[in-house]
């Protein structure tokens, strides 16, 4: 009775699906050629001749579903369902370590392969996605071809000093990282040609004003092609002389271009890393500078070198950041800015652009060169980021563990690369669509790692027709007899010559006029009074649907009631764009890993994850549509793409605060007591030190800026993917205020005061004593210019009277 049951259960359900194959929306049905039929997905053709079409003329094409089931009245050998098909060409093993190589100047032993398998040949259908392993690894003494190119305005004299004094130790750095390398020298200042250079006769002789033994200027030399004597590259940058322009860019792009076109005249290998370091304190000219000085000819990205000086910078106008992108990507440039600290936001800019280049801070007097070199380098070398050069008909993935990881993940890009142990990538091509023309159906895809000149290269064809629309075949003949000698047969069915119509060709223009055709056979139904449901022409009983200007978009089926255009769009795009799904009749047919009326849903969940993280949204949200919801919470509402940011909830810089000071600065209440510091900090994992405290790309990472008691300032980073295995970036010394000595201060305030006092006192004694002079001189000259006549004053009295006394008798 089960058995009975689940039999009859499996037939209803193949039933249910013959007649949603059948139903006109279904986008198998209503695809009437093999080639529709086989880009259609999950859809296969029968090209069986015999085939019975009165009944429905669109059976031919069915889902690959039914393929074996006794539904389809079709062979094997008559049914079109091609797959996918995968050939691996060329598979050279990784170069292992301790393994004599084949040194890029062509002595040694075997060829350094770093990638693998090297070529391999696909065939896909569309939407049908193919996975591709593929294996990289690092070579031990990779050779390296460093190119220096330096800015030798005036502004630059003392780091052209500084660079000569430091060539041998810059080459001793790079032994030590690979025995195969190789120093080459270049410079560059700008076009000879106003506004950017004075054009005065003895201002193009010597542009340095006060400086004898300056070079007239130039827009780029090569002083010295690639070579392992490095003792020439000492003598050479302290050979070449400084010059000098009036604007303060400088025509760098010119000398980058021809430094990197220009491989014979600057020696590159094809086996090696190539390194360029540009050197510079200044910003740069780009295309459309040159109309400044009347140069208005585009750079054309082609070598004019002649006796090692450029030849064409009167002639032809900067390059644009997209051709140095495109020329740095062909020759697999690692391109690196040295610049100095005014010109850092604008180079890092820049160098976001270029692919594969990266820029750091240079000192004014370039001091820190080789350390600059050895860290790019460092660093270029010990990450793998995986690119390709694929068109828009055609998706690439990537997806790898890396060298530590567990699970699998979307990731083109692996970091801490070590010598000779292989990181694996899962490379998931798949195509779009077929372009119009067929000379695309053939495409050659590079897979590359960034900087690194090996590639995996994809010869691609793309399964668009089916082989018995082809001329050949034995189901192709031309004016066959089965469409009545008016048409190719092919594929089980007629493709009509002009002005024939019909399965087998039996109308021509003539019987359009036939009512019973025009009325009856392009109506899908007796209720139905619009012939072709009005989007097309019914001629001899055939809808032709009518074209759209756009010829993407496209009407179809028996009576045109289908198209590519009239599904739902999600942000303006059909069907979420065509990497998400594809309009077929009107529904979306949704790519793997998309779900929705517009495919507009992730059905991953790894969208939601932060890189490195195990769990969904940080664990404060859901994942709905590939997208995180986040939640709100007691302590506050978290916000962000992985919901891994909460602004109003209480971070734990206070709590890793007394840890980070007892065991970096030896302070804080956790260094009064012995072993305090280690029982109480068990869940800091590590504590690295570094001169400056900057946030990385990590959502993790937690920025805390805290005083001690001593009010000195101190910023540390902590992260906390891991839990209870914090890991912090501290700086190294914290920022104290500078230490006030009181006493002095008090002395120097009194010693003011007095200062002051006596100052204002001597000043008053100052003015007083001026003041008294001036009087007493001018009762001098008063006194002098006083005249008296001679005569007794009236009021004036004698001090004595006489008295006689009236008595007295003189004797």
């Amino acid at each position: 009775m089960t058995q009975i049951t689940l039999k009859s259960f499996f037939l209803i359900c193949i039933s249910l699906q013959l007649i949603m194959s059948q139903s006109p929306s279904d986008s198998c049905s209503s695809q009437n050629t093999c080639q529709d039929c086989i880009q259609s997905k999950e859809c296969a053709w029968c090209s069986k001749p015999s085939l019975d079409q009165n009944s429905n003329d669109n059976s031919r094409c069915f889902s690959s579903l039914l393929i074996g089931s006794n539904l389809i009245d079709c062979e094997i050998k008559y049914i079109v369902n091609p797959q996918n098909e995968k050939n691996v060409l060329i598979e050279k093993p990784l170069t292992k370590i301790d393994r004599p190589i084949l040194r890029a100047g062509g002595v040694g032993g075997s060829e350094i392969v770093q990638i693998t398998p090297q070529r391999v040949s696909l065939k896909l259908r569309l939407n049908k996605p193919q996975r591709i392993n593929l294996s990289y690894s690092r070579a031990q003494d990779y050779p390296v071809d460093l190119y220096y190119l330096m800015d030798l305005s005036k502004s630059m004299a003392d780091d052209k000093d500084k660079l000569s004094s430091l060539g041998n130790l810059l080459a001793d750095t790079m032994k030590n990282i690979t025995k195969d390398f190789r120093l080459g020298f270049g410079s560059f200042v700008d076009k000879p040609l106003m506004p950017y250079t004075s054009i005065a006769p003895e201002r193009l002789q010597n542009p340095c004003i006060g400086n004898d033994d300056c070079a007239s200027p130039y827009g780029f030399i090569n002083h010295m092609t690639l070579d392992v004597n490095t003792d020439r590259f000492s003598k050479e940058v302290k050979q070449a002389k400084i010059s000098g322009n009036i604007d303060t860019p400088e025509g760098g792009f010119d000398a980058l271009m021809q430094a990197i076109v220009c491989e014979k005249e600057i020696g590159w290998r094809t086996q090696a890393r190539r390194l360029i370091l540009f050197s510079t304190d200044a910003g740069f000219h780009y295309a459309g500078d040159g109309k400044l000085a009347g140069v208005i000819e585009p750079n054309d990205g082609i070598c004019h070198m002649q006796n090692n000086m450029y030849t064409h910078s009167k002639l032809q106008d900067y390059p644009s950041v997209a051709q140095i992108n495109k020329i740095v990507k062909k020759n697999s440039i690692n391109l690196i800015f040295a610049v100095t600290a005014d010109q850092e936001k604008v180079y890092d800019k820049l160098a976001s652009r270029i692919e594969g280049s990266s820029s750091s801070k240079l000192e004014s007097d370039s001091s820190n060169i080789v350390d600059i070199i050895r860290d790019g380098y460092n660093n270029l070398s010990s990450i793998v980021e995986i690119r390709d050069d694929a068109k828009n008909f055609l998706t690439v993935k990537y997806f790898s563990k890396c060298l530590e990881g567990q699970t699998l993940n979307e990731t083109n890009k692996c970091t801490d690369l070590k010598v000779g142990v292989p990181v694996d990538f899962e490379v998931e091509i798949k195509a779009l669509f077929c372009p119009q023309s067929p000379s695309d159906w053939k495409q050659t895809v590079k897979i590359y790692p960034v900087g690194v000149d090996e590639a995996l290269i994809l010869d691609i064809e793309l399964i668009c027709n089916c082989p018995c629309e082809n001329p050949g075949d034995p189901n192709y003949e031309v004016n066959s007899l089965k469409c009545n000698g008016n048409g190719i047969y092919k594929c089980g069915i007629c493709d009509c010559n002009k002005g024939f119509y019909g399965r087998k060709c039996e109308c021509s223009n003539r019987d359009s006029s036939n009512p019973l055709l025009t009325e009856t056979a392009c109506r899908p139904d007796n209720t139905s009074l619009v012939d072709c449901n009005g989007r097309g022409n019914c001629i001899c009983g055939i809808c032709e649907c009518n074209a759209r200007p756009n010829p993407d978009e496209r009407i179809s089926g028996k009576y045109c009631e289908c198209d590519n255009f009239s599904c739902e769009r999600h942000n303006g795009l059909i069907c979420s764009g065509s990497d998400h799904g594809t309009c077929r009749c009107g529904t979306c047919d949704c790519a793997a890993g998309w779900i929705g009326s517009a495919c507009e849903c992730s059905t991953s969940t790894d969208t939601c994850r932060a890189p490195g993280d195990t769990k969904l949204c940080s664990g404060h949200g859901e994942c709905e549509c590939g997208e995180c919801k986040c939640e709100t919470t007691d302590e506050g509402r978290y916000s962000g793409k992985y919901c891994n940011n909460c602004p109003t909830c209480p971070g734990r810089c206070q709590e890793f605060k007394d840890c980070v000071q007892c065991k970096l600065y030896q302070t804080g209440q956790l260094s009064k007591e012995p072993d305090f510091c280690d029982k109480n900090c068990v869940q800091i994992a590590s504590i690295n030190v570094t001169e400056k405290v900057e946030l990385s790309d990590d959502i993790y990472d937690h920025l805390c800026t805290m005083y001690d008691e001593n009010n000195c300032r101190f910023q540390f980073v902590y992260n906390d993917r891991v839990e209870n295995e914090i890991v912090v970036r501290a700086q190294k010394e914290p920022d104290c205020p500078a230490k006030i000595f009181t006493l002095g201060v008090i002395l120097s305030i009194i010693a003011a005061i007095l200062l002051i006092g006596l100052g204002t006192l001597l000043l008053w004694k100052l003015i007083t004593t001026i003041h008294d002079r001036r009087e007493y001189a001018r009762f001098l000259e008063e006194s002098k210019k006083a005249r008296w006549n001679a005569g007794e004053n009236p009021i004036y009295r004698q001090a004595t009277t006489t008295v006689k006394n009236p008595t007295f008798a003189a004797t």
